[in-house]
């Protein structure tokens, strides 16, 4: 019925109209139940996404709580060394040392993240998806209080339909009989008048007297008759005039109701679910992208210190660290014997060839040691 565009009562007897009459009543009642249904699959369907979110919040909370223990067991063994105080202090440590605390610094961060996901998720989502089904219930009723009002009416248009056209069939079967009975008094009349129409010399005077008064009996019955169904053929019209008015009237509602009243209705029903549970789910989605948002900045950091490996910037941290055992000692100095002032080498002729061998050995040993120090690097 809801994709016609037109709607009218093909019986034509009362049998056919009280049947029509139940079908619709029957399809008001299963569109009530239908609307019922809808309901109900909503509020089941929302309080299952309130048991999901609450045990995944749990589940948050309890990956928050491992994280803390993992991140706090890894600190405590460094909170007393070196390392650790100079972290606090400057954090100018070793490049290796400095993606460990990052790690350990992102544990907690994740770990502060997933306890903040767990609070949305109990004191946010959940509490938007109760809201909702209150709303929905609250809703429902409602519209099923406009639903009995709007078949209320309707069936009032029914019956008001139903009786319209006893009338009518009652008053058109009264003029039938009125007309039927007219007819058979013109009929009377028309044979009466053939009689006096014989030759009237023989008959006797008693029976030409008998024959007026017949005709005159026949002429007021007749006269009655038409009287009757004339007054009968007026109320035929006017009762069929009222039931084709109210015929066009009841296709109209029910045309109405079908076609604006029930979407309305459902409509009604639908108001304001869609858009909250799209802001409610909208608001898990909030919460999980800036919780990726938050895991990949912190990835991003470590991602930069791994990056910052580096061995030379760690030996010179490493070095300065520890200056005392790591700073080179005082030159030794040329200490002088019994007033021998000369303290540079000299090439005096006696020793001026071995120097120059020795000097020549040197360079020889040198460049191989080169040599061979650059195939191991």
């Amino acid at each position: 019925l809801v994709g016609s565009t037109q709607f009218s009562f093909a019986f034509t007897d009362l049998s056919g109209y009280v049947l029509l009459s139940l079908e619709i009543r029957a399809q008001l009642v299963e569109q009530q139940k239908c609307l019922e249904q809808q309901t109900e699959m909503r509020v089941q369907l929302l309080q299952d996404l309130q048991d999901f979110f609450r045990k995944k919040s749990e589940i948050e909370m309890e990956y928050s709580r491992n994280l803390e223990k993992l991140a706090e067991r890894f600190m405590a063994k460094t909170r007393s060394t070196k390392d650790h105080q100079q972290y606090k202090k400057d954090q100018n440590l070793l490049s290796p040392v400095n993606c460990w605390y990052l790690l350990l610094n992102q544990v907690r961060r994740e770990s502060k993240d997933h306890a903040t996901l767990s609070d949305i998720y109990l004191n946010n989502v959940i509490m938007r998806f109760m809201q909702i089904s209150e709303d929905s219930t609250r809703m429902f009723k409602k519209s099923k209080e406009i639903a009995f009002q709007l078949h209320e009416d309707l069936m009032k248009v029914l019956n008001e339909l139903y009786t319209v056209m006893k009338t009518y069939h009652m008053y058109h079967a009264e003029s039938i009989s009125a007309e039927s009975k007219l007819k058979e008094a013109e009929k009377q009349e028309e044979k009466q008048i053939g009689r006096s129409g014989d030759p009237v010399f023989h008959i006797r005077l008693e029976e030409r007297h008998q024959r007026r008064s017949s005709v005159k009996k026949i002429e007021k019955m007749k006269e009655k008759r038409q009287a009757k169904y004339s007054e009968n053929k007026l109320k035929s019209i006017k009762a069929r005039n009222e039931y084709l008015l109210t015929l066009e009237a009841t296709n109209a509602s029910v045309f109405k109701y079908y076609i604006h009243d029930l979407s309305d209705l459902i409509d009604c029903c639908d108001l304001g679910y869609h858009a909250s549970l799209n802001r409610a789910l909208r608001t898990y989605l909030s919460a999980e992208y800036n919780l990726e948002t938050s895991r990949h900045e912190g990835l991003d950091i470590i991602e930069n210190a791994v990056d910052s490996l580096e061995p030379r910037s760690d030996k010179q941290r490493f070095m300065e660290m520890y200056p005392t055992a790591f700073c080179p000692p005082m030159k030794f100095e040329f200490q002088s014997h019994m007033g021998d002032e000369v303290c540079q080498v000299t090439a005096q002729q006696p020793v001026q060839a071995e120097l120059m061998l020795r000097h020549q050995q040197l360079q020889s040993r040198l460049a191989t040691l080169k040599i061979e120090n650059e195939e191991v690097r």
